[in-house]
């Protein structure tokens, strides 16, 4: 089984041909595709291969599938014996992406 995990940002997803993810806001319209280098682990079923920090020549490539918001978050604010509240709401934009192909060396 074929996969690898890869860097956005701060945060660390695991890519596997054929699965969808959601990823953090990405810039690029449904059916382009995008490529991610920042590889940190990567396994080809047989061997795992760990970058120090990174995997030279590793890459994952995937395919815009649509741009969407997360479920809604509620933020309340509150400070006793004053009367004040507030109350605000927060939805995180994603991108979800279908994983193409993990590729090990160029």
């Amino acid at each position: 089984m074929t996969y690898a995990i890869f860097a956005i940002g701060s945060r660390q997803f695991k890519a596997e041909p054929g699965v969808s993810i959601k990823v953090p806001l990405l810039a690029g319209e449904p059916g382009s595709k995008v490529t991610f280098d920042r590889v940190l682990l990567a396994s080809d079923g047989k061997h795992v291969h760990a970058g120090k920090p990174l995997l030279k020549g590793a890459k994952v490539t995937a395919e815009v599938v649509r741009h969407g918001k997360g479920e809604k978050i509620r933020i309340y604010r509150f400070a006793r014996r004053t009367g004040f509240r507030r109350h605000a709401g927060h939805r995180q934009p994603f991108t979800e992406v279908k994983i193409a192909d993990v590729k090990l060396k160029d």
